[in-house]
């Protein structure tokens, strides 16, 4: 099962739900990438990751273009904010998901003041991504 995962900058997200799927069931081929790929994955979303047992911060962020052709069984976007845009995936694709969530790179302010928005973001990724693994068929 081949899934890959889709977001603008793949920075913080789309590395949460990859991390998150792998540590869900190992026979997932999981794989994170952006139309616009930041520099790095945001240390923020490591560090919420971390607190849950989950290691992210050898993530890169990867173009979407890499993937083109490739084919997979599912193709889940995670980007939710109006004045993002989702990036639509033209490869080989079974089933196209959309499943949103707010960006806490949104989030301003002190370490103290933003990381209660990457926890809560975090943990609406694995509530909905253990949905999802619950569902599939492989």
């Amino acid at each position: 099962m081949r899934i890959l995962i889709l977001c603008t900058g793949n920075s913080c997200r789309s590395q949460m739900a990859e991390g998150l799927l792998k540590s869900l069931d190992k026979n997932l081929e999981v794989f994170s990438a952006g139309t616009k790929p930041a520099e790095k994955v945001n240390l923020f979303a490591v560090k919420a990751m971390n607190e849950i047992g989950i290691d992210i911060s050898k993530g890169t962020p990867e173009s979407v273009d890499k993937y083109l052709d490739q084919s997979f069984d599912y193709v889940i976007t995670v980007c939710d904010n109006a004045k993002e845009t989702c990036p639509v995936f033209i490869g080989k694709v079974k089933n196209q998901l959309h499943i949103g969530f707010d960006d806490p790179a949104g989030a301003v302010g002190t370490e103290e003041e933003v990381m209660p928005v990457y926890r809560r973001v975090r943990d609406e990724i694995r509530e909905e991504f253990e949905k999802f693994v619950h569902q599939i068929e492989y």
